[in-house]
């Protein structure tokens, strides 16, 4: 097996056309903090994680994912992965050096299998961050990010070669085949799942609570200021995490969650869940039946920046 070099999710970034009402989502009623903001670009962090940002925003002509981030421990980590994916013919970005976004570091960019912009990157400076209180219903950390892929083995299978990514589960559909596959890079049961979809894009990116009574405040908040709820709120089985799931402005998915699943990497062996047992989505029975009509919500638009870089 290929040496693990990625020790965790990042940031995810995010192009939108209309730049002003996706900040004010983000920066307001979705409980992330501005910094370093400039014009058409903003870095949004979370009060409680030492992240420099967990999101970032572009103003730009299409709606696309900007690009997904990775941490490495050092430099020498991501000097060596850059050297293997170099090597598989993953096509690099760019070489290894200097990042120029907030809090520096080291890294690179390449694109995945289906044309995804990947960021790996060591020595980024910690960003002063606190606890989060009791009743404090903002998000804690970037949880997961979900993709929707045309190919979910293909990509599975290039997060497994060259990323050393491991699956912890799989959701299937008894006419249907395997539809979700969730993957981890650490003890977290997932940070990153790939989703059969028509089409490469966002299937939808989660934000940590504190704990239950702030995922719950969190989703009365957004349910009583009217922004459109997807489905929930549950519990999943895989991962044995709550789900609120709520649509942003550009009709991203976006998620509150808590109490995710940290696995002995050692002892755990996957499991196939079957998602039309009701148990398998929501082991609670509180969130709206998942239903063709909700499944479509997270298949979003197609993304127009596959094998395009982008700019920033």
């Amino acid at each position: 097996m290929t040496q693990r070099l990625i020790t965790h999710l990042r940031h995810v970034d995010l192009a939108v056309p209309d730049f002003a009402t996706q900040l004010d989502f983000y920066a307001g009623i979705w409980g992330l903090k501005p910094e370093h903001t400039d014009t058409g670009l903003a870095f949004l962090a979370a009060e409680g994680s030492p992240e420099q940002y967990i999101v970032r925003l572009r103003q730009a002509a299409d709606k696309r994912i900007d690009l997904i981030s990775f941490g490495a421990a050092n430099a020498a980590d991501v000097d060596t992965l850059a050297g293997r994916l170099a090597a598989d013919g993953v096509q690099l970005i760019g070489e290894p050096g200097a990042l120029q976004t907030p809090g520096g570091g080291y890294g690179f960019r390449f694109f995945d299998n289906e044309g995804r912009t990947i960021e790996v990157s060591s020595d980024v400076e910690v960003r002063q961050h606190r606890t989060i209180e009791e009743g404090e219903s903002i998000p804690v950390r970037l949880s997961h990010v979900v993709l929707n892929s045309a190919d979910p083995e293909g990509t599975v299978a290039f997060y497994e070669k060259h990323l050393a990514f491991a699956l912890s589960d799989t959701l299937m559909h008894p006419h249907m085949g395997k539809m979700m596959y969730f993957m981890r890079t650490n003890a977290w049961h997932h940070s990153m799942a790939i989703a059969k979809g028509p089409h490469p894009s966002l299937h939808h990116a989660s934000f940590e609570m504190r704990g239950l009574d702030e995922y719950m405040r969190g989703t009365g908040r957004l349910l009583r200021a009217g922004v459109e709820k997807v489905w929930g709120p549950g519990r999943h089985k895989a991962g044995n995490n709550t789900f609120s799931y709520f649509l942003d402005p550009h009709g991203n998915t976006v998620e509150y969650t808590t109490e995710l699943e940290t696995i002995d990497e050692d002892t755990w062996h996957p499991s196939l869940h079957d998602i039309t047992d009701p148990m398998t989505a929501d082991q609670w029975g509180t969130a709206n039946a998942m239903n063709e009509f909700v499944a479509k919500k997270s298949f979003n638009d197609p993304d127009k920046g596959l094998f395009v870089a982008p700019p920033v």
